[in-house]
C-alpha cells in the first residue's frame, strides 16, 4: 500500500481549547509531485475497487475502466449529495491513512468496496483502527480506536465541524453500533478471503471476556478557508461521556478542488 503522500502531513503546533483540551493540528501541504499524486490516486482508487475486481467487473458492462469508476463506483461530484459524499469519503480515507501510517494502527480498507449507492456514505463507525500484537494471545493493552470524522472541504464560511464530530462521537460509544460496525468489517474481510485479518478484528468483538483499551477520537477535515482556530478553541466536550476524547484537525489549501482532481486521476489509473 502506497504511503508516499504522508510527506504532505505537516504537524503544526497543538491548539488548546478554552476548556484546556489539546487539539492535534496537521496541515496537508501538497506540492503536486506528479509521481506522488499518481501513487496517491491509485491508493484512493483501491479503496473502492481492486485491480482484480476491475478485471472481472468491467469487460461485460460495455464501459472502460474510467467510465466504470466515474459512473458506478466513485461519488458524483456534479451533484450536491455526491460532492458531499466524495468529501466525506476522502476525509475518512485520509484519517485512515493518518492512524495507520502515523499512529501505527491496522485498518481494514474495506468500507467503500461494496457500496450500493455511490452517493451515500456507508453506515456505521466512520473509521476503526486496531492494535493487537498477537490475536492468539490477547492483551488488555490491545487497542481499538473509534473515530468520528466530519469534513468541510469547500471554500465556504467556517463551520464548527470539530464540535459536530465531538457531538456525534457520543454514538461511537453505542455498544450495538460498534458491534454492527465490527461485524461488518469481519464479514467483508471474510468475503475477500482475508482470514488472518478477520481474526484480528474478531479479537475485539467481545470486550467483556477479552478486555482491551477503547479509544475515541473526533476529527475535522477542512480547507484552509473553512478552518477557524477560534471555532476549534471553542469546542465543548462536557456533554461527551468520553472525557479522554482525542481531538484532531487536518486542513489543506483548496481542498475540495484537490479532492475532485484526485478522484479524476484515480479513475485513470
Amino acid at each position: 500500500m502506497s504511503n508516499s503522500h504522508l510527506k504532505y502531513f505537516q504537524k503544526k503546533s497543538d491548539l488548546v481549547t478554552n476548556q484546556g483540551k489539546i487539539v492535534t493540528i496537521y496541515e496537508l501541504k501538497i506540492d503536486h509531485d506528479i509521481s506522488i499524486i499518481n501513487e496517491w490516486a491509485r491508493h484512493l482508487r483501491e479503496e473502492y475497487c481492486s485491480d482484480e475486481e476491475l478485471d472481472f467487473l468491467v469487460p461485460d458492462m460495455g464501459l472502460t475502466n474510467q467510465e466504470f469508476l466515474t459512473q458506478i463506483k466513485f461519488p458524483d461530484p456534479d451533484i450536491g449529495l455526491g460532492a458531499a459524499t466524495m468529501s466525506g469519503d476522502f476525509a475518512e480515507i485520509l484519517v485512515s491513512d493518518y492512524i495507520e501510517f502515523i499512529q501505527g494502527y491496522y485498518t481494514t480498507r474495506t468500507r467503500y468496496r461494496n457500496k450500493i449507492n455511490r452517493n451515500s456514505s456507508p453506515m456505521g463507525s466512520d473509521v476503526l483502527g486496531y492494535k493487537c500484537k498477537n490475536v492468539n494471545s490477547h492483551s488488555s493493552n490491545d487497542e481499538l480506536q473509534v473515530l468520528e470524522v466530519k469534513a468541510q472541504a469547500s471554500e465556504t464560511k467556517p463551520e464548527a465541524k470539530l464540535q459536530k464530530a465531538v457531538n456525534d462521537s457520543i454514538k461511537s460509544n453505542d455498544e450495538l453500533r460498534l458491534a454492527e460496525s465490527l461485524n461488518a468489517e469481519v464479514q467483508r474481510l471474510w468475503g475477500y478471503n482475508r482470514l488472518k485479518e478477520a481474526e484480528l478484528v474478531k479479537r475485539f468483538q467481545n470486550k467483556t471476556d477479552r478486555p482491551y483499551k477503547l479509544v475515541f477520537s473526533a476529527v475535522a477535515v477542512h480547507s484552509n478557508r473553512s478552518y477557524s482556530e477560534d471555532l476549534v478553541k471553542q469546542v465543548d466536550v462536557t456533554k461527551n461521556i468520553n472525557q479522554n476524547l482525542n481531538l484532531l484537525v487536518i486542513y489543506s489549501d483548496q481542498l475540495l478542488k484537490f479532492i475532485k482532481e484526485l478522484y479524476e486521476r484515480a479513475s485513470q489509473c
